[in-house]
């Protein structure tokens, strides 16, 4: 069967466009940092967002730190056990007990997924706004500034609760 492209069945590609040549549309380069860097020009989860704008830039760092806050929040020994059932609680409450846990571990593990996005756009301000965060969660949620004042600590795997 000849389809018309030299004989051999193929069609031949198209030459390639000059450059410029975009239907009119002008192409923007866009520069992705690979590592850390200071400045108010960058781009934080979403195309364009915060930009060159100061005020959204600011806006986009205490958003960063309210997400590793909640995270810390989200983590927290409190709300994990706030959501188990009581012992004399019936297989319906153990079951919605559990969904409700289930709930909160995939709110955490997708906050904590934005957050590393966050973190991708390698600004120095946005990297310290998250460990801000995280450091303000901890005092707020493990070092016992809400609830009952005792620390969780972690060794080798097992959290332990020492009285402040």
């Amino acid at each position: 069967m000849d389809m018309g492209g030299g004989g051999h069945g193929m069609a031949m590609a198209p030459p390639p466009s000059p450059p410029g040549a975009h239907g009119g549309m002008r192409m923007r380069m866009r520069y992705t940092h690979m590592t850390f860097f200071w400045g108010k020009d960058s781009e934080i989860l979403f195309a364009g967002w915060p930009g060159a704008r100061g005020g959204m830039y600011a806006l986009a760092l205490v958003a960063v730190f309210a997400l590793a806050f909640l995270l810390e929040f989200l983590g927290s020994r409190g709300l994990d056990v706030a959501l188990l059932p009581s012992a004399a609680a019936g297989g319906g409450r153990r079951v919605a007990a559990g969904a409700a846990r289930a709930v909160v571990h995939a709110l955490r593990v997708g906050v904590a997924y934005l957050l590393m996005l966050a973190l991708m756009s390698f600004n120095g301000g946005v990297f310290l706004a998250a460990v801000a965060g995280h450091a303000a969660g901890f005092v707020a949620f493990r070092a016992g500034l809400f609830g009952d004042r005792r620390a969780q600590v972690e060794d080798d795997g097992k959290e332990q609760l020492v009285c402040c």
